[in-house]
């Protein structure tokens, strides 16, 4: 049975439109993971289009983060991207490429919730962030090398490092107190005596509730304590770097579980939707003391990676190659005291033949001197005496 042209012009249409609309589903299914930028109000460094966060999101790749974190901290893209990659770069820096903040601030969180909300929180008055924000939709979640060059060419400070022997239990608590007055909150308790908590008000005028004696909740409060002291360690290197010659770029970044650990716990909603908008809010207060200390010449890239708990590794990767020492020859150990023996060897040499030169030279003189006339053959070689 033959189809009439009609029918099988419909047929093709339908096959089309399934397939675009299994293709937007798996989009939307990708596109679970977002990435954010933070700029700054009076020195912006990227081309921020606000109706587009409004209409919805570009879509981003990791390896396109990755080029542009690189760019961000002045050094130039790897030269494996593509001039499709090189475009879509170009739509989200700014034009100038010799006005480049050399300062990125880089944050991957694990385990979140739906990126309509977290702009919708980032613009709240508990976590309004002071700067501009442009949002992308990350279409994967690859691991990816951010290449840099020599470790001498960039200051790394992480945020995720695990709390040093100086920070005792007293010190956490010390750090939760300032922590909970920079959010507006309270703490109470101590972390030695196991009743430590963290009070923190919500924009729903609810407040938030973490104790230290719950695993889930110590997780996620050393995780904004190392934080807190990630940011302010670099602060006190970006002071230094300003008072001297050396000016590196300055990369600040890690990792934070503190959701992820949370959601495993507790479930997606409920506290971990509150643990996201605590979370927020300290960021943002960090984020606007690092704008401040850094004179706006900082940007920040927030990347929301809901990628199973069982993969530990981060989508994005540093690569700092060491410098490679020029190794000398191995020669065998110096004898001191044959050097010295030689050097007054040769000392003494000198002083006795600059000696005896001198005495030869006063003898020869003398007797020059003394000699008779008749003797001078040099005098009188053509003179007959009688």
């Amino acid at each position: 049975m033959r189809m009439s042209p009609m029918g099988s012009h419909r047929l093709i249409s339908h096959r089309l439109l399934v397939f675009i609309s299994a293709l937007v589903v798996v989009v939307g299914a990708e596109a679970s993971n977002s990435v954010i930028f933070l700029d700054s109000l009076n020195h912006p460094h990227l081309r921020h289009r606000s109706a587009e966060l409004i209409h919805g999101p570009d879509m981003i790749s990791s390896s396109e983060v990755a080029a542009a974190v690189s760019i961000l901290l002045g050094f130039a893209p790897p030269v494996s991207l593509s001039a499709e990659y090189s475009y879509k770069l170009d739509k989200l820096l700014a034009p100038s490429p010799f006005d480049r903040p050399r300062a990125v601030f880089m944050v991957e969180v694990s385990g979140t919730e739906d990126p309509e909300r977290i702009l919708e929180l980032l613009g709240s008055p508990i976590s309004k962030v002071d700067g501009l924000l442009t949002s992308n939709a990350l279409l994967d979640s690859s691991q990816v090398k951010i290449q840099l060059p020599v470790s001498d060419d960039v200051s790394v400070v992480l945020l995720d490092e695990p709390l040093d022997q100086e920070c005792d239990a007293a010190c956490v608590d010390k750090e939760l107190d300032d922590l909970a007055k920079l959010l507006g909150g309270s703490y109470v308790g101590s972390l030695g005596q196991l009743d430590g908590e963290l009070i923190s008000p919500l924009s729903s005028g609810l407040s938030f509730n973490v104790h230290v004696s719950k695993n889930a909740d110590m997780k996620f409060l050393l995780g904004l304590v190392s934080f807190v002291r990630g940011v302010r360690k670099a602060l006190n290197m970006h002071q230094d770097f300003s008072a001297g010659v050396y000016k590196p770029a300055e990369l600040v970044t890690g990792s934070f579980k503190g959701i992820q650990a949370l959601e495993e716990e507790y479930g997606p909603v409920g506290v971990a939707e509150q643990g996201m908008e605590v979370f927020l809010a300290t960021l943002s207060k960090l984020f606007g003391s690092l704008q401040a200390t850094y004179h706006g010449q900082i940007v920040g890239v927030v990347l929301f990676n809901k990628k199973p708990s069982s993969q530990s590794e981060l989508m994005l990767n540093l690569n700092i190659p060491e410098k490679i020492p020029r190794w000398l020859e191995e020669v065998p150990p110096v004898d001191v005291s044959a050097i010295v023996v030689a050097k007054l060897v040769t000392l003494t040499t000198a002083w006795i033949s600059g000696l005896i030169l001198v005495i030869s030279i006063i003898i020869g003189v003398v007797l020059l001197i003394n000699m008779p006339l008749t003797r001078d053959t040099l005098l009188y070689s053509n003179v007959k005496l009688d």
